[in-house]
């Protein structure tokens, strides 16, 4: 099979072996992965990364010890817990201190024709969520992590800083929660997309509102988005922390201890609400597709993932690949 591989910042094309199925796992045929902004952090030398990234992904069962899975469309949680200890009791196997996750620690992720998953991980994709808007499940269950972690009360007011792919994502999920969203970005076509949804959006400028926002969520990808969503968060408000950058992030801190801000980190999600909003089109993903690339097109894709106003990239196995 085909698969791609990052090392030292670059995206090679190499041929692989199937991948065996242990007990327990099945083995998914690829049908469409998403690069997304850590895949490119990956390239980039974040958790120092060499093997096949990839963990946006829906993809077809082909062998699996449960017949019951075969032939279905699925997608997977990215997080190989242990099922065992305490965490992994308390349902939080993302913090397994055992785990592995795919295409980023030690398991190879879904830029391949064919990657593993534990069955446990899969959950069926219906029918009335296309191939291309089930890439966007893995995402959207992030950007929904967020009302499990805090109680967002409805009409809220919630500051959204960054107009890349998650933070259009946050920004729609908490507007479906009934949360008065105001998006902050620098693209005024991307922030396009948020107006169609019925958001409220504002091009950034010079100065960023201060100490106005509850809550505000960190979604820029860049070191200056926590310093900024810092400031705009009132006394005793919150901060979610959804950026994931490559190397250390210089803050002052007197602004957060000061006015006594609540810093919470926050990263995947469960997928069931994600397939939810996904399934009844309460999030609009179609404008978020920038172009799609065969996965033999990898190293041209990547370097697409990583132009300037360019949002998502989807990669789908090349014509006539193995099934």
């Amino acid at each position: 099979m085909l698969a791609v591989h990052l090392e030292s910042g670059r995206v090679e094309l190499r041929r692989a072996a199937l991948p065996r199925v242990p007990e327990h796992f099945a083995r998914i045929r690829l049908i469409a992965a998403g690069i997304c902004s850590t895949d490119l952090e990956l390239q980039r030398g974040y958790y120092g990364f060499r093997g096949t990234p990839g963990h946006e992904f829906v993809g077809q069962v082909s062998e699996a010890n449960d017949p019951a899975w075969i032939g279905r469309r699925v997608a997977g949680e990215i997080n190989l817990a242990c099922g065992k200890c305490d965490w992994c009791a308390r349902g939080l196997g993302r913090h397994c201190p055992q785990r592995s996750v795919l295409g980023i620690v030690k398991h190879p992720g879904a830029f391949r024709e064919f990657l593993t998953l534990p069955m446990r991980n899969l959950h069926r994709v219906p029918q009335s969520i296309p191939d291309e808007h089930a890439v966007f499940i893995e995402p959207v269950a992030a950007a929904c992590e967020i009302l499990d972690q805090v109680k967002i009360a409805k009409g809220e007011r919630i500051g959204v800083l960054g107009d890349g792919k998650l933070g259009l994502l946050v920004a729609q999920v908490l507007h479906a929660h009934g949360a008065n969203v105001n998006l902050f970005g620098r693209h005024r076509h991307k922030l396009a997309i948020a107006d169609r949804a019925g958001i409220s959006t504002e091009t950034i400028g010079k100065m960023l509102p201060l100490r106005e926002y509850p809550m505000v969520v960190d979604a820029t990808g860049s070191p200056e988005g926590l310093r900024s969503a810092i400031s705009m968060a009132i006394p005793r408000g919150i901060v979610i922390m959804k950026s994931t950058v490559h190397g250390l992030v210089p803050i002052d801190t007197a602004p957060a201890i000061v006015n006594e801000i609540t810093l919470v980190g926050s990263r995947c999600g469960r997928f069931e609400p994600a397939i939810g909003l996904l399934a009844s089109k309460k999030i609009r993903v179609d404008d978020l597709i920038s172009e799609t690339f065969p996965l033999d097109r990898a190293a041209e894709a990547f370097a697409r993932a990583a132009t300037k106003g360019i949002l998502k990239v989807v990669l789908r196995p090349p014509a006539g690949s193995a099934r």
